[in-house]
């Protein structure tokens, strides 16, 4: 559970920041005419956003979280800051429970 959690928070973050990238950067300048930076950078978080998406669920399975809480965490990554908002959420609310869970089981296997 550990790996996925990691490969959910660092997904989030970097999803998170190149979306932001994107909508503060990029899109103001191809306003401006110069397209560039919001073509490569736009591909980039599309790229990005599906690795987020596979991250998230496979999270979300292995928490066994209901479907609202699952669908929050499948589109925080199409609105700027959200990654960051949602990713805070669910730590507080499902990760950090489980992993106490799991580390509790763990302890009284060993005993």
């Amino acid at each position: 559970m550990k790996a996925a959690v990691l490969r959910y928070r660092v997904m989030a973050y970097v999803t998170g920041v190149v979306l932001i990238v994107l909508c503060f950067v990029g899109i103001p300048l191809q306003i401006a005419g110069k397209p560039a930076v919001a073509n490569y950078v736009g591909v980039t978080h599309g790229i990005l956003y599906i690795i987020y998406l596979v991250c998230a669920w496979i999270l979300a399975r292995k928490l066994r979280l209901a479907t609202k809480p699952t669908v929050i965490m499948l589109l925080a990554g199409t609105i700027p800051v959200m990654t960051f908002i949602v990713e805070r959420w669910v730590t507080r609310r499902f990760i950090n429970p489980a992993l106490a869970d799991q580390d509790h089981r763990v302890e009284t296997v060993s005993r």
